[in-house]
């Protein structure tokens, strides 16, 4: 039997359907309950930071897929370090009274804050540069010192995820190009940034159950580029009459941030902090211990989640897709001002 938390999220939802399809049982752990039947799945509510309903959730549980996070754009330190960290203590603790095998946990590229270099190894040091990064990094020593206890902990890293059910700012991102406005980038936005697909993680995560002792895996697409190149594709992709327009990098930071802390933009300082540095990984480990090959190049993870976008946008627009912070439409803010500045 393996669960999952964070069952009914973006992520977690396609690792659930995942491990159906491998034959699995599976038991999906969420405040709220998966939109899925199937005859080896059982969905149990409840909260993270519950030990009884997390450890009631635990029995007979072989292997454990934490994925139960809230995401940069709550900007909430108060949550990343109550749920992130304390859900953390509290699923450690169930995992070991229960005799859990194995756990996955699904970090965050975030622990790394802005690399000093690239591409990202397993040598390279972490270092968290906000609330969010350092919670998840956090969470990462607990989860390790569970290894001393005999249990199979193994540490996956993905890069910005994508895939079919995306929303959140991607949301904003894609409505954009279809309404045929222009997009930002910061500079000349030549900084490599990678993604990786949601299916293509969900493989390595299934993959990594597997692995004995401790270990840490990086996980991204094998085929990326600048961020220009690959919204410029996208834009090609769509038909979009979208240009990608580059501003003055210090000034969209500075103006990002004062925006996010206002409250008045749905970005957070991760956000900010990121979207114009570069930011890849070095996937050897990956590839040699867990057999990862990724099937989607970032062209072809933005042209999947964008295409599903577009033929669900109907339900999207009025609320009728809705989920996690991850499965929603976001509220533009000062951020709907942007493509109308964006005109030279």
């Amino acid at each position: 039997m393996q669960l999952v938390t964070g069952g009914a999220g973006f992520f977690g939802s396609i690792l659930v359907k995942k491990l159906l399809q491998k034959g699995h049982k599976v038991i999906s752990f969420d405040l709220n309950e998966i939109n899925l039947k199937d005859k080896n799945l059982i969905s149990i509510k409840g909260d993270i930071r519950d030990y009884n309903k997390v450890a009631a959730a635990l029995e007979g549980v072989d292997v454990v897929h934490h994925n139960v996070a809230q995401v940069p754009i709550a900007k909430d330190r108060y949550l990343f370090e109550s749920v992130n960290l304390g859900g953390a203590r509290v699923l450690a603790k169930a995992c070991v009274d229960k005799d859990v095998k194995s756990l996955v946990y699904t970090s965050s590229s975030a622990i790394y804050g802005v690399p000093l270099q690239n591409p990202v190894t397993n040598d390279t040091k972490p270092c968290p540069a906000e609330a969010y990064g350092k919670a998840k990094f956090d969470a990462e020593s607990i989860f390790r010192d569970m290894a001393l206890k005999d249990i199979n902990v193994s540490i996956v890293r993905p890069r910005t995820i994508l895939g079919t059910g995306r929303l959140g700012i991607f949301q904003i991102l894609f409505e954009w190009i279809h309404q045929n406005k222009n997009i930002p980038v910061l500079g000349n936005g030549d900084n490599i940034y990678q993604f990786v697909h949601a299916d293509d993680l969900a493989d390595a995560c299934i993959a990594a159950a597997n692995i004995e002792g401790y270990s840490v895996f990086n996980i991204g697409a094998a085929d990326f580029g600048s961020m220009r190149e690959t919204l410029e594709n996208l834009i090609i992709h769509s038909g979009s009459k979208s240009r990608v327009v580059s501003v003055n990098k210090s000034l969209a930071k500075l103006g990002m941030n004062l925006t996010s802390y206002l409250g008045i933009s749905p970005l957070g300082p991760y956000h900010s902090l990121m979207y114009g540095e570069s930011m890849f990984f070095d996937l050897e480990d990956a590839q040699k211990h867990l057999s990862f090959k990724p099937n989607y190049s970032n062209d072809k993870l933005f042209i999947d989640s964008y295409d599903w976008y577009v033929r669900n946008r109907a339900d999207i627009i009025s609320g009728k897709i809705s989920g996690s912070g991850h499965q929603s439409k976001l509220k533009q803010g000062v951020l709907s001002f942007i493509p109308n500045l964006l005109f030279w």
